[in-house]
């Protein structure tokens, strides 16, 4: 890993590659180059996977960054550093996120927006610093995922997307808030402000969909309505606090006008969850005139802009994006981190499978086929 000057040299790991869109991942011995300026070679422990991993897999439109090594979501121990990294040391743990915090631009001084102008959301497949890729098969390169790219035994990161962590902290299911739970949990704390006694919509019930209705329970919301095509999420629901269950494919009515009945007029929040611009609809639709919020956080597959009558938002409604949460990853994952270490919200029930890596393709099809809530992958 080293060489005798103790500088990082290539590593040569197993990584889960995919060749082409929706093609099962083949496992490779892949070339992971060395750590540069401001980056940390990370050896993975656990991986889940995301729902937007397996969209990003399948899709089509973007044939030109194929080969490409997917997942995000991922806890592990950073093997080495490279040139002007002082946050971190070999062999602290970590959690990987997919958007950075540089805490030097415009949007992460002013503390009102996790939306890094520097470590941004990564979208072509490359590292941030030199847009070039450090993963290699026989001397072709891979593309990156996220930044990210943690279906691989090591992985290299910026430094401003990675958060360190207490080494007691359980690798195997804190992984979950590197996307997912936090995404859930951060658009009710910290997008929505969910207030006590009031009514909550929630369309889709996965991870995300879930952790949005345990941050509902948590605020003291007095109705938690989920709505969801799959009526095995009904005993899975009341668990995370959903006290209503809507089924849209046995539901007599319409289903924004089943949640009116249910709320005297409109839910006070709605949370669209599926990534379906037509349930955005829907859900702006569910909530109240006056102050009615409808945060969305789903990634749509296809379709991506929103159809909404002028009429919805003259009414005093609110339609707002979130992404992860609205948190800020090095400002405030570390005391949500804090707060599952002191049991203050349930994540390791979220965890459905535990899986070997080498299980990664069946892993991807529970996800695909929706048998699945978070499957972690042990390296």
């Amino acid at each position: 890993m080293s060489s005798v000057n103790n500088l990082p040299t290539v590593i040569k790991c197993k990584a889960a590659v995919a060749w082409g869109p929706g093609e099962p991942l083949v496992m490779e011995e892949v070339e992971v180059d060395p750590p540069k300026e401001m980056e940390i070679r990370v050896k993975v422990v656990c991986t889940s996977i995301c729902r937007s991993d397996v969209n990003q897999w399948e899709n089509k439109a973007q044939v030109d960054l194929f080969p490409r090594i997917f997942g995000h979501e991922a806890s592990g121990i950073v093997e080495s550093v490279g040139e002007g990294v002082t946050e971190f040391e070999v062999g602290d743990h970590i959690l990987t996120v997919f958007i950075g915090e540089c805490q030097n631009c415009k949007h992460c001084v002013s503390g009102k927006s996790n939306m890094c102008q520097k470590l941004g959301l990564e979208r072509r497949g490359v590292m941030h610093t030199d847009q070039k890729t450090r993963f290699s098969v026989r001397g072709k390169p891979i593309y990156h995922y996220c930044a990210v790219s943690s279906f691989s035994e090591y992985t290299v990161v910026h430094s401003g997307c990675a958060v360190k962590i207490g080494r007691d902290v359980p690798l195997d299911k804190v992984c979950l808030l590197s996307c997912g739970v936090s995404a859930g949990l951060g658009a009710a704390w910290k997008v929505a402000d969910i207030t006590r006694g009031s009514s909550v919509v929630i369309f889709g019930l996965g991870t995300v969909g879930l952790s949005v209705a345990q941050g509902a329970r948590l605020r003291g919301a007095s109705k938690i309505i989920g709505v969801d095509t799959n009526p095995g999420k009904l005993e899975i629901g009341n668990a995370f606090g959903i006290t209503d269950f809507i089924n849209p494919e046995t539901c007599s009515q319409p289903v924004q006008q089943a949640i009116k009945e249910l709320t005297e007029g409109g839910a006070d929040y709605s949370f669209e969850c599926v990534g379906d611009t037509g349930v955005v609809t829907t859900a702006l639709q569910s909530c109240c005139d006056g102050w009615g919020l409808t945060v969305t956080l789903g990634v749509p597959k296809s379709k991506p802009e929103v159809t909404a009558h002028y009429g919805s938002l003259l009414s005093g409604r609110t339609l707002k994006g979130s992404l992860f949460g609205g948190w800020r990853p090095k400002s405030d994952l570390p005391l949500l981190v804090d707060k599952y270490m002191n049991n203050e919200f349930e994540l390791n029930n979220l965890v459905s499978h535990d899986m070997p890596f080498a299980s990664i393709n069946q892993a991807l099809d529970l996800m695909r086929e929706n048998k699945c809530l978070r499957c972690v992958l042990h390296m």
